[in-house]
């Protein structure tokens, strides 16, 4: 019987629909938590930063959130749904805190010029993202 592991990197439009799941779960977490906290006040302001409230269920909690799904589940929640996973490019395991602190903060470094560091998994041999390469991993799915 072959044992044979096939693994395939997970390309651009795979990964949009694991962000659009992953952005839609956060919205349901914080959104209530702001309206609790700061009301009709929210929607309504445009201030980047309303309080301190504000910087901690718009910045801190998702950070820490994404970081410990990458650290214990190698992907979040949008990934799990495709089957993804997250992991170090040389070795095929679990991306440790620090790669998983800089692939997060990559994303900004990825967004930034608009949006060409996401865009570049569309045309990246191995299906990486400025935010991947700056973190050394890549984004799999592994068959059997």
């Amino acid at each position: 019987m072959n044992d044979e592991i096939i693994i395939t990197y997970i390309g651009f439009w795979q990964r949009v629909l694991a962000s659009l799941v992953d952005t839609a779960i956060l919205a349901l977490i914080s959104a209530p938590l702001m309206y609790l906290v700061y009301g009709e006040m929210h929607p309504q302001t445009d201030t980047f930063i309303i309080g301190p409230m504000d910087a901690i269920i718009n910045y801190i909690l998702p950070f820490v959130g994404v970081i410990l799904f990458w650290i214990y589940k190698s992907a979040t929640p949008g990934k799990m749904v495709i089957k993804a996973q997250i992991v170090d490019a040389k070795t095929g395991y679990k991306p440790t805190v620090k790669q998983s602190v800089i692939r997060y903060l990559g994303y900004f470094v990825s967004t930034i010029p608009l949006g060409l560091g996401l865009m570049w998994v569309g045309w990246d041999k191995r299906k990486q993202g400025w935010h991947d390469k700056l973190a050394n991993t890549i984004v799999v799915k592994r068959y059997k």
